[in-house]
C-alpha cells in the first residue's frame, strides 16, 4: 500500500446512499490519509481476503487494521473518524453508560439499511461480534 500511515481500512458499501455520502464526507476531511477506503459492492471485492463472507460484509460495516485485525459496527465509525480528526464527534459513543445505546442504534441501521435506502425489503441479519453477546 502506498500510504504506510493509515489506521482504519474501512470496507464500505458503494451501492448504499447513506454509506456513499458519509464515506465522501470522511474522504474530504481525509487529509492525512490515515483511512483508506474499499468498496465491498466493487466486482473486483473478495471479501475472503478478509477471512469474511459477502454476507457478513453486507451485514454490518468493517473496518482492517494494518494488523489485519477486522473490527465491527460502531468501532469502526469511531476508528474513522477519529482518523480524520472528527474523534470528538463520537466520544460519547465510548462512554459507558451511552455505548450500548450507539451500538443498539447501529444494529438497528445495520438490519434496515437495505429497505431504508430503497435496496431490498429483506433485511440483512449482522454478523454478531462479541460485544453483541455480551448485551444480549
Amino acid at each position: 500500500m502506498a500510504n504506510e500511515s493509515w489506521q482504519i481500512k474501512l470496507l464500505f458499501d458503494g451501492d448504499c446512499p447513506l454509506c456513499s455520502r458519509e464515506v465522501d464526507m470522511l474522504r474530504r476531511r481525509n487529509s492525512a490519509g490515515r483511512v483508506v477506503f474499499e468498496d465491498i459492492a466493487a466486482p473486483e471485492f473478495d471479501p475472503s481476503r478478509y477471512q469474511l463472507t459477502q454476507e457478513e460484509v453486507m451485514g454490518h460495516i468493517h473496518g482492517v487494521l494494518p494488523s489485519g485485525e477486522v473490527v465491527r459496527g460502531m468501532e469502526v465509525f469511531r476508528r474513522a473518524y477519529a482518523g480524520v480528526g472528527l474523534g470528538w464527534v463520537l466520544a460519547p459513543s465510548r462512554w459507558r453508560l451511552l455505548a450500548p445505546l450507539f451500538d443498539r442504534a447501529y444494529r438497528l441501521f445495520a438490519r434496515n439499511r437495505l429497505r431504508w435506502t430503497g435496496r431490498g425489503s429483506k433485511s440483512t441479519a449482522p454478523c454478531p461480534t462479541p460485544a453483541d453477546n455480551r448485551e444480549r
